[in-house]
């Protein structure tokens, strides 16, 4: 409780005390003035049009997988033609990525999601206006430009415009809203053509571009071009009419002037010593989020399903509602136990199920049973998106919007980012090889010698040298 809160209740003791004096109970206008950090209309309406950004992540993310063999079957695209679709969502992503905090620092967290909307409407018009693979390689280069913008301004807005007791649980619903995103896209692409999912598609942009206009920008970044009045008139908006923001209010504007004084905009700043920690943290998460296999999943999961004989329709509706539940739960426990306990528990559960499906394949080269292969690899996926979903997949976006201080998190933000983005690219784009070649073909092309006709000892001399 806060001082005043106290003085308060002093005030009310007092008055009962004293004869002829009457008893002073606070109004509920200046209870509300003693408890600004509560949730209110406007902070979650924020929240709500900022996270259809996340929505439409989610969905180009996974879009591939569901519309693979209608957009094969109808223009006649070989696996290359497809990978590269596949993957140039990536390249887009790392594109946005690499100017993502530039532009949040230049025309607002708000204008830099405007920018998200209008290259994701025109990306999902390309896409179902397409004939040929280049205009769907077009449609999907901008819609990856699009998210990845997206993917760093989304969580940072949230991050700014919540008080700290309620941040991680408004942050974390980037990972729900990307998990609906996905799971959405999955189950609808089951039932309907490429062509109209990807008319879908530009819905949450749409939606977004409108609900913008209705809600605050945030009040750190305006403090920060020296905005001060309407920083505190956006605040109070956040926090309610008759909310007390004088506190927070000298918060931001000592920390904006702290950081101001040592202003850094050259990405090099970043490389310095004092933000070596922040740097390896947020790097590291984003590395090992695409080492764990997230992008091979999300969108090659249909042919993962199929190649191990198991339905891909049941697979990707089982996994869509695992990912939702995972998503879920993280947001009501990443207050209450803290962003490292989540994470820890994430990595060691899909590392076994890693392991699962990784056995499942081993097995079907060993010619074992399909039923036990395709039990495997089932089992194995939906436990790699529900341990995934509650960790890894999200809180690296969580923890990079928070760590980076503010007079660097553009160029560190983008960093970050673009790391992340092109783990993606990396790995989208040469599963499906990996997935066609074999691992033992590959072994022996590299590494096995020809013996026939040789000597022992030329032999050994092309072993040794």
């Amino acid at each position: 409780m806060s001082e005043r809160a106290f003085q308060e209740e002093e005030l009310i003791e007092e008055d009962m005390g004293t004869p002829g004096r009457e008893m002073r109970i606070p109004l509920l206008e200046e209870l509300e003035e003693v408890v600004p950090h509560r949730i209110t209309f406007v902070l979650v309406l924020s929240a709500f049009f900022a996270v259809c950004g996340s929505y439409v992540f989610g969905n180009a993310v996974s879009y591939s997988s569901p519309a693979e063999s209608g957009i094969m079957d109808e223009l006649g695209l070989s696996l290359a033609e497809y990978s590269v679709f596949g993957s140039i969502l990536t390249v887009g992503g790392l594109l946005g990525a690499l100017c993502s905090g530039k532009i949040a620092d230049l025309i607002g967290r708000r204008g830099a999601m405007w920018v998200t909307d209008v290259s994701g409407i025109v990306g999902w018009c390309a896409i179902f206006l397409s004939e040929s693979a280049w205009s769907l390689d077009l449609g999907r280069l901008l819609l990856g430009f699009g998210v990845g913008l997206a993917s760093y301004v989304v969580p940072v807005y949230i991050a700014e415009v919540t008080p700290k007791n309620l941040r991680g649980g408004f942050v974390s619903l980037c990972m729900l809203v990307i998990a609906c995103g996905m799971s959405m896209t999955y189950i609808i692409g089951s039932v309907l053509n490429w062509r109209i999912l990807a008319c879908l598609g530009t819905i949450p942009c749409l939606l977004q571009l409108v609900g913008l206009f209705l809600v605050p920008e945030s009040p750190r970044w305006l403090a920060k071009i020296g905005r001060e009045k309407d920083m505190k008139a956006a605040l109070q908006h956040l926090r309610g009419k008759n909310a007390d923001i004088s506190k927070e209010t000298s918060e931001i504007e000592g920390y904006i002037e702290t950081c101001q004084q040592a202003s850094e905009h050259r990405i090099l700043y970043i490389f310095q010593r004092k933000y070596a920690k922040a740097l390896t943290v947020g790097l590291g998460l984003m590395i090992f989020q695409q080492l764990g296999g997230l992008d091979a999943y999300g969108f090659y999961m249909s042919s993962i399903l199929e190649r191990a004989g198991a339905s891909s329709t049941a697979g990707s509706i089982t996994t869509a509602i695992v990912r939702l539940a995972a998503n879920i739960v993280a947001v009501f426990l990443m207050d209450k136990f803290g962003r490292r306990p989540l994470l820890l528990v994430s990595a060691s559960g899909a590392c076994l199920a890693g392991f699962l499906i990784g056995l499942s394949f081993l097995l079907q080269d060993y010619h074992q049973s399909t039923d036990v292969v395709s039990t495997l690899t089932f089992i194995g996926i939906v436990v790699f998106s529900g341990f995934f979903s509650l960790g890894l997949g999200g809180i690296p976006w969580i923890i990079m919007a928070e760590i980076f201080p503010i007079n660097v998190k553009g160029s560190a933000g983008s960093l970050v980012s673009m790391v992340s983005w092109f783990g993606s690219w990396l790995v989208s784009y040469t599963f499906n090889y990996f997935f066609e070649w074999s691992s033992a073909a590959l072994f022996i092309a590299k590494m096995v010698p020809e013996t026939k006709g040789r000597t022992l000892e030329e032999i050994e001399a092309s072993m040794t040298s």
